[in-house]
């Protein structure tokens, strides 16, 4: 809005500073606080100085003034400035308001929702955010995730990127393994419901980690089906498939729900066998160490980089065989760059994983791949319960997302009741719907992503303070006001009026 204005002005000052022989040093505008007048402000003692210097001696502060009033009365406004004074040694330059709020409101009329919006760059961004597991349950850890995620894509569209939302679903792994021990031995032919499905899957595994952990004797049963699995056998792959399928349909539904989409889906199952092979190829070159039987494969980064307690060691495969997180996480980034061409990858991951990321990011680039640098571990921090319990899947320590909505629901619905009860039950309940999501997503965005959040139902329902249902209460009333009074977008118009920072 105000560049080119400001490049007029110090292309002027410039040539004022040469004209008298005064050293030319970099400008470091800063703006005058709003008090009725926008203004920008530079100070000339870095000019004085060096001047002085060249002279051997003088009184910079002096000078600096001296310079200021110099540049203040040889300067020539364009008409898009107000005035200039000189006031110790700085320089204030104040745009002419009407000018420029004029200007300002003809571009919001001119652009309507695109403003502020830039034209597409055509550098394609990945986001990748959700990640929740099959075979367990979503919960209120997984919304912001899906809240953040879904938030920085659309921030980055609106900034002129070409963003490609991903998923990374983790359909196998242990907990799988876990989940289908559990059900072969004490859930064998049972169907989820057809309503709480995810909160079905939830339980099973719930389940199935406490039994094991009250009878240690269940580990080898678990260890002997993870073996079963990772040789494929026929009948485990076919169970696997059919309960993963169950996970995705439910996925879906509160994808649908919340508003969230993807345009791409990875799979762990898809890139754990080209993750061996990387596995394979680090040995082969000496950056990792193959320490079975007894030991995992391990990269020792650390080592590798003559740093100490930096990186630390990696472990890519478990000493019998079997995949982890980084044999996996390998071949998905050479994918994604492979696939689209990405500027820049951005990983929505828990903050507990910022190690870790760092691990992956700099193997990938120890490995030879230069675009390493441009992966990105956007962080965010747990979710608490009230009385500061952290939620844990295994110990069912969970808000479950599906009771959630559908306590929110219910009390925006109370909401709605009470503000306009003479709507009809169905308008009610979409009303309810909206208001409820609505609640959910600012008490996470709300919060610094840096920031751990307890999680709280009267806050997040709260028709009176900072949370959306008050918001968009508001909005509702200001457009209601607007209909009234059948207001429309005015044309150009002259500013003839003062602005100020005050309220009458």
């Amino acid at each position: 809005m105000f560049e080119h204005e400001n490049r007029q002005i110090q292309t002027q000052i410039e040539s004022i500073l040469a004209k008298h022989n005064i050293p030319v040093q970099p400008f470091k505008w800063s703006w005058i606080p709003f008090s009725g007048h926008w203004g920008i402000s530079t100070s000339f003692f870095a000019n004085a100085s060096q001047e002085l210097k060249d002279r051997r001696g003088g009184n910079v502060r002096q000078r600096a003034v001296e310079i200021s009033q110099l540049i203040a009365s040889a300067l020539k406004l364009p008409d898009e400035f107000d005035k200039v004074e000189a006031v110790n040694g700085y320089l204030n330059i104040y745009y002419d308001s009407a000018v420029f709020a004029r200007r300002v409101t003809d571009e919001v009329i001119s652009c309507g929702e695109g403003f502020g919006s830039q034209k597409p760059t055509g550098k394609k961004v990945m986001v990748e955010y959700s990640q929740p597991n099959t075979h367990k349950a979503f919960h209120v850890g997984h919304l912001r995730n899906m809240v953040l995620g879904s938030t920085v894509c659309e921030l980055l569209e609106f900034s002129g990127k070409h963003v490609v939302r991903a998923n990374y679903i983790g359909d196998i792994g242990l907990h799988v393994i876990k989940w289908l021990w559990n059900y072969l031995k004490f859930h064998q032919g049972e169907s989820p419901p057809e309503e709480g499905k995810t909160k079905w899957m939830g339980a099973l595994y719930a389940e199935a980690a406490k039994k094991i952990d009250e009878h240690p004797e269940y580990e080898s049963e678990v260890r002997n089906l993870f073996k079963r699995w990772d040789e494929k056998e026929k009948e485990v792959v076919s169970l696997w498939k059919k309960t993963r399928q169950w996970s995705l349909e439910a996925f879906d539904e509160v994808y649908d729900l919340l508003g969230i989409k993807f345009d791409k889906i990875y799979y762990e199952s898809e890139v754990e066998e080209p993750g061996k092979e990387i596995v394979d190829r680090l040995i082969e070159e000496g950056f990792a160490k193959d320490e079975r039987p007894e030991g995992a494969v391990i990269v020792d980064l650390d080592e590798i980089l003559g740093t100490q307690e930096k990186f630390r060691v990696l472990v890519i495969l478990r000493s019998d065989g079997t995949s982890l997180y980084p044999t996996k996480d390998l071949p998905l980034a050479i994918m994604k760059f492979s696939d689209f061409d990405l500027e820049r990858s951005i990983y929505v991951i828990d903050v507990r994983q910022s190690l870790y990321m760092q691990q992956i990011y700099k193997l990938l680039e120890l490995m030879g791949y230069a675009w390493a640098e441009n992966c990105y571990h956007l962080a965010y921090e747990i979710v608490n319960l009230p009385g500061n319990v952290t939620i844990a899947s295994r110990e069912g320590t969970v808000v479950l997302l599906e009771d959630l909505l559908s306590e929110a629901n219910k009390r925006a619905y109370k909401i709605a009741e009470e503000k306009n009860s003479g709507l009809s039950d169905e308008l009610k309940n979409d009303i309810a719907q909206k208001v409820a999501i609505g609640a959910i997503k600012y008490s996470l965005l709300s919060r610094d992503n840096t920031k751990v959040i307890t999680f709280d139902w009267e806050a997040a329902m709260n028709v009176n303070g900072q949370a959306a249902p008050y918001i968009q209460y508001a909005a509702v009333r200001a457009n209601s006001i607007l209909r009234k009074v059948q207001f429309s977008l005015p044309k150009s118009r002259v500013i003839d009026y003062k602005l100020t920072n005050t309220i009458s």
